[in-house]
């Protein structure tokens, strides 16, 4: 037969309090409060792009995309008619 122990209240994770204070309002709204601020700080440093920079971008992603499509297209046309021509 084999002993069965309760779990040591000084071992981490075995507390049976833990949810209580989990749920304590003002821990959470503390940690709550405490990303916000956080992510503040971390936007400050963010280097946003110029305009320039951004209508750049902007049309090489326009570009590369209409000639994309166009490739993708002419492939399929091609093996649309080879298919045709097999059956």
């Amino acid at each position: 037969m084999v002993e069965r122990w309760s779990p040591k209240p000084d071992v981490v994770g075995s507390s049976p309090t833990w949810p209580v204070d989990f749920l304590n309002k003002e821990n959470v709204m503390k940690k709550i409060i405490r990303y916000f601020k956080e992510s503040h700080l971390e936007l400050k440093k963010v280097v946003w792009p110029s305009r320039e920079e951004v209508v750049a971008s902007t049309k090489v992603v326009i570009v590369s995309t209409g000639i994309f499509a166009v490739v993708l297209g002419l492939v399929d046309f091609l093996l649309v008619q080879g298919v045709d021509l097999i059956f």
